[in-house]
């Protein structure tokens, strides 16, 4: 199974790279992982929210395949304690899904389309957290599942 890590926007702050390229590198050893940068469409600063919603979400069902799973961060999605993120990710595993693709959406969130197309939506927090952090959240958190499943000591529960 791939896990592909997409997020709109521009590339990683360098207060944030260190880390998401560490929590990558981690995962690496139990998955194939990946990072996709979706840029913002040109012109974005003269559209609405809602157009450049839009425009956001083309670009990324146009990047989907048809049997990526995708989970969509989203602030009304279900949120999960550590231990069920692990086991969630254990059950694609277990259905031998190819790709898992898990988006951080843009300034303005996600196009009601792209979260029609979601598998699943993921809410890490009731809190508001800054775009580039939630890569580093994202990717540690995963690592940590990963760490879970085998029964490794990075999580204390």
């Amino acid at each position: 199974m791939r896990i592909s890590l997409w997020s709109v926007g521009k590339p990683h702050e360098p207060y944030i790279k260190a880390g998401v390229e560490e929590f990558t590198k981690r995962i690496g050893r139990y998955y194939k992982v990946d990072w996709q940068l979706i840029p913002t469409p040109k012109q974005s600063a003269v559209l609405s929210e809602m157009d450049l919603q839009r425009k956001e979400g083309e670009i990324i069902l146009e990047w989907l395949q048809p049997d990526d799973y995708l989970i969509a961060l989203e602030e009304t999605g279900k949120q999960h304690r550590s231990e069920e993120l692990a086991k969630f990710l254990q059950q694609r595993a277990n259905e031998s899904r190819k790709r898992l693709v898990f988006l951080i959406g843009g300034a303005y969130g996600l196009s009601e389309s792209v979260l029609k197309r979601a598998d699943h939506q993921w809410s890490l927090s009731k809190l508001v957290f800054p775009h580039q952090l939630v890569r580093l959240i994202l990717a540690e958190q995963l690592y940590r599942a990963c760490t879970i499943l085998r029964g490794e000591k990075y999580h204390h529960a």
